[in-house]
């Protein structure tokens, strides 16, 4: 047997090549939209992709399963889980299996066994993968999806929180429950292999390592700790990160059947006098650094830097109107690239950045200041702190003088911060608050500020935070409400947690 493993580090996501080398056939399991990929590596291991799973619709990223079943004929095995509305609308297409709970599919002499682990979403299932060509008798581990994580599990609040579908979060947690407990009954030794890592949402404290046991898990997972469904309810309610808009885009786009594109079709060259003409009515996104963007830039143009493009596009870009990119060129067909990974497809065109500087249309600027003059400011009362960081963070700490508006949500409550002062942006170390800065000054306010470093660079300079009490989520905890002692730390139940989480 073979096994590979891919990750795509900008949306934290983990995907499987699995081959039977007797039969030289193999399986995608959770494919991305880059299935060149796999390709790839399937025919420099002599193997031909022969199939194509998905553990559950999708929220968070185009799924590569559509892609592979049109263009290389890939079996799909996908889900039959789940009511009728969350079923998938285009497998029927191309050859596949529908699959329920103990149902058993075989690639090669590979065989995996399906296990229904709704929570995350009705329709969520795990492959357990046993190696019959190999001898064995047992599975040796279990693909769960976006069921366990390691040190997580998946989020169940994403079809209320992202969808809109009310009335679902608590229902899927109490799901997610059930599910566990299943996983609980699992040999110690199988391996886990989650389709995320740090940094999804799609979850809350994912870890960074790459594949975990089922046995460790159990033992040092926070969300598999609970006895009490009640209490794992809470739990696992409180404090997710906020669920990207694009989610609920997504679901559709997987659910209905993604679009057969080439990742590698670039969009069309604009001529550097169209800039004006273009930012004046449509999104242009300019893709470099922060502070570069922050010394010169084209009039009403807003600033995603490469490195969070893809946390931040999908919170942005109005998915029914074309977008603009404002880039180099040889970072074009990567900007391009992870657009598309997560459903933006609809490009007006492009413009290079050298080309617009050289005649001169780089011709706005913001000011970027350290905390300590930012101090100055609010001394002196001439300046509004507006915090852009998520609600879990400000939970954490926060400046005394800060309003509130997370950066997803500000292009819609911007007018409540509109006035004479002049709008200082911050965030936890400086990223966020220079895509705020940009928002708001494309939006016409003319004095805006990113303070560098964020609130971590404010806490460093010695200048005070607000720590507030939080309550303790520990199953075992005898503490209503604890004081945060260590300013660094956030206060998060942990396996020690008792009677205090320090």
């Amino acid at each position: 047997m073979l096994l590979r493993y891919f990750y795509d580090t900008k949306l934290a996501h983990a995907s499987y090549l699995v081959g039977c080398q007797k039969t030289g056939e193999a399986i995608i399991i959770d494919p991305g939209r880059d299935v060149q990929q796999y390709v790839d590596t399937a025919a420099a291991e002599g193997m031909k992709i022969a199939a194509a799973a998905d553990t559950h619709i999708h929220a968070d990223y185009v799924s590569g399963a559509r892609q592979l079943a049109d263009q290389h004929n890939a079996k799909l095995f996908v889900s039959d889980e789940g009511p009728a509305e969350w079923k998938y609308e285009y497998a029927n297409q191309y050859s596949h299996q529908m699959l329920k709970e103990a149902d058993v599919f075989n690639i090669g002499k590979i065989q995996f066994q399906v296990m229904h682990t709704p929570g995350h979403t009705p329709e969520s299932v795990s492959f357990l993968l046993t190696d019959r060509g190999g001898g064995a008798d047992k599975p040796m581990g279990i693909f769960t999806g976006d069921f366990v994580f390691v040190g997580s599990i998946g989020r169940p609040d994403l079809l209320e929180e992202a969808a809109g579908i009310t009335g679902t979060a608590e229902p899927g947690a109490r799901d997610l429950f059930q599910s566990i407990k299943k996983f609980n009954k699992l040999p110690d030794f199988l391996q886990v292999w989650p389709a995320h890592g740090a940094g999804s949402a799609c979850g809350k404290g994912l870890g960074a390592i790459p594949s975990s046991t089922v046995g460790y898990e159990k033992q040092f997972n926070p969300a598999l700790q609970f006895d009490c469904e009640d209490a794992f309810v809470d739990y696992i309610l409180s404090e997710q990160p906020e669920a990207p808009k694009y989610f609920a885009i997504m679901k559709r786009v997987n659910k209905e059947g993604p679009n057969v594109l080439a990742l590698d079709n670039l969009p069309d060259y604009l001529p550097a006098d169209r800039i004006a003409e273009v930012a004046a009515d449509r999104m242009v996104i300019d893709t470099r650094g922060t502070s570069e963007f922050a010394r010169a830039h084209v009039p009403r143009t807003i600033n995603i830097p490469m490195k969070y493009l893809a946390a931040w596009a999908g919170w942005l870009v109005d998915y029914d109107h074309p977008v603009f990119l404002l880039t180099d060129k040889s970072q074009l067909l990567e900007a391009n690239r992870v657009l598309m990974k997560i459903g933006i497809e609809r490009f007006g065109g492009y413009f290079d950045i050298g080309e617009v500087a050289s005649v001169n249309l780089l011709s706005q600027s913001y000011q970027e200041k350290t905390p300590a003059e930012v101090a100055k400011l609010l001394q002196n009362e001439t300046a509004t702190l507006i915090d852009v960081r998520g609600d879990s963070e400000w939970k954490e700490s926060f400046i005394e003088d800060a309003q509130r508006c997370y950066l997803a949500r500000l292009p819609k409550q911007l007018d409540k911060f509109k006035g004479p002062c002049t709008l200082v942006f911050q965030c936890r170390s400086g990223g966020r608050s220079a895509i705020a800065a940009s928002l708001a000054q494309a939006a016409g306010v003319e004095n805006v500020i990113s303070m560098t470093g964020g609130i971590n660079a404010w806490r460093n300079a010695g200048f005070p935070v607000v720590m507030p009490e939080r309550t303790c989520s520990g199953p075992d905890c005898n503490a209503s409400t604890v004081e945060v002692a260590n300013q660094s730390q956030a206060v998060f139940w942990n396996a020690e947690c008792r009677s205090a989480c320090f």
